[in-house]
């Protein structure tokens, strides 16, 4: 019996990616997230600050992120437990690793890290936005999912 040494991979990025997303989803909730909008809104006033003026990271922040920050407070958590827990269930994994790329490039976007060289080294950076958007192409692959 030969082992699928590329499904077995896709497994590990999978499990790994889930564990990642619940607690960084469990650190926001600790940290008040749902109960206190006013934790992202500072992050993201601070970002504003030190965004290029003119910037789609300034635009971004201003139309989208800060007007909506008292709903991202909310969804923010519960998107990444929800991705994280479908991802540790191997439900629906394309589906929920493509809405966990979403996040974390929204993240990347809001932040400007995305549009600076040092981005290449960030270690939440290209190593998540790369294995989530791998899952949602090749996650199809996985047995035993639910979806």
């Amino acid at each position: 019996m030969a082992i699928d040494r590329q499904g077995a991979g896709l497994v590990i990025i999978r499990v790994c990616l889930g564990v990642f997303f619940i607690f960084s989803a469990y650190n926001k909730l600790r940290g008040r997230w749902f109960t206190d909008s006013s934790i992202l809104r500072g992050q993201l006033e601070t970002w504003l600050q030190n965004a290029a003026p003119g910037s789609f990271s300034q635009q971004y922040l201003q139309r989208f992120a800060i007007p909506g920050a008292v709903v991202l407070a909310r969804l923010v958590p519960a998107g990444e437990f929800i991705c994280g827990l479908a991802l540790l269930l191997v439900f629906w994994t394309p589906i929920f690793a493509l809405l966990a790329f979403v996040m974390v490039l929204n993240y990347h976007i809001a932040s400007g890290a995305i549009f600076d060289l040092s981005f290449l080294a960030n270690r939440a950076g290209l190593p998540v936005l790369g294995s989530t958007l791998g899952l949602a192409v090749g996650g199809i692959r996985l047995r035993w999912s639910l979806g």
